[in-house]
């Protein structure tokens, strides 16, 4: 790290910063300048405690960081891109993966039927969810583990991996059980015990971006995921909120030119959470592969127009089939 000294420091004062710096752990270098001191502090940035540590000195203007704090998720750790494997598809390699489903699980016949639609037209993996996050208590919650049998059939009869929403550590062992890919929600997404929690399943974590979270604290909110010893990571853009109410949510796209550059980890975009109106999902799909997405996470229900949650933004099979006809290179 760089810690720079303020001009008015005395050589005593100047030495006792040296030797806190020694105390830390790190090897000092001491530059002086016609105007300023500057400390080349050498050795492992492990702890943001250090620079909380020499920031609170009085005699110190400034510390920078060299390392990134989110060193397992970033390139400088992992140059190349990373790939994760969800029963059998491989998300971040050359192909685009469009996972696909409903919102909610809300039957048998609704969820086979949408399960074996979307494979025809060419999903590799089925979302839907079991255990519903809801603004209002007296919303529709999900079928819980009746939702999860569910979706384990239709995985059954049509070989499409499941992907689905963890929402509380007392359900990750179950959920584990059943899903191939675990989906941490935006209110979730720095819910950091509940990440651990997913992380020690093993089973690939696709992490949502929190409706107002900066990129920053989306990648540090990851760390958690690889620092508890769970390489399978995968970044959501789910849309931000914002002054804007046309749409639902405002789909930053900007974000995954961005997390690609910063981190190893696939991204995937969530058009349907993104902007919340049908009419918008293909467009959507279609700038987010143009920004180098890895995947797509759409919401397709047989008839959207009696749909149990997020009506609006689900689109019906036919629209689906058309989407992945308009998506081939």
């Amino acid at each position: 790290m760089i810690v720079v000294l303020k001009n008015s420091v005395s050589p005593e004062e100047e030495q006792a910063v040296v030797e806190e710096i020694k105390k830390l752990g790190y090897q000092p270098h001491v530059m002086h300048g016609v105007a300023r001191t500057v400390i080349g502090a050498i050795g492992d940035e492990h702890s943001h405690y250090d620079l909380d540590v020499l920031n609170a000195w009085p005699q110190v203007e400034s510390v920078t960081p060299i390392q990134q704090r989110h060193k397992l998720v970033s390139r400088e750790a992992h140059p190349e891109d990373s790939t994760v494997n969800a029963g059998g598809v491989i998300v971040g390699g050359k192909k685009i993966q469009v996972m696909a489903g409903p919102c909610s699980v809300e039957s048998e016949e609704q969820l086979l039927k949408t399960a074996h639609a979307v494979k025809a037209a060419g999903a590799t993996m089925l979302r839907g969810g079991a255990y519903k996050p809801r603004t209002s208590p007296y919303e529709f919650q999900g079928l819980g583990e009746d939702g999860l049998k569910l979706l384990a059939k239709a995985r059954e009869e049509t070989g499409l991996p499941i992907v689905t929403e963890l929402l509380s550590q007392d359900h990750a062992e179950l959920v584990a059980e059943y899903a191939d890919m675990l989906q941490i929600g935006t209110r979730n997404a720095q819910n950091f015990q509940l990440l651990i929690a997913a992380a020690e399943t093993g089973k690939p974590v696709l992490l949502k971006r929190g409706m107002s979270m900066r990129i920053m604290e989306w990648l540090l909110a990851g760390e958690y995921v690889l620092a508890n010893q769970n390489p399978n990571l995968l970044f959501c853009e789910r849309g931000l909120r914002t002054f804007e109410d046309y749409t639902r949510n405002t789909l930053d796209l900007s974000a995954v030119a961005v997390v690609k550059n910063e981190s190893h980890c696939p991204v995937v975009v969530d058009p349907s959470q993104g902007c919340g109106k049908a009419a918008l999902v293909r467009a959507m799909c279609k700038g987010a592969v143009a920004m180098g997405a890895d995947a797509l996470l759409i919401e397709v229900h047989p008839d959207p127009a009696h749909a149990i949650s997020d009506a609006a933004q689900q689109i019906d099979l036919e629209g689906f089939g058309e989407l992945m006809q308009e998506l081939k290179p």
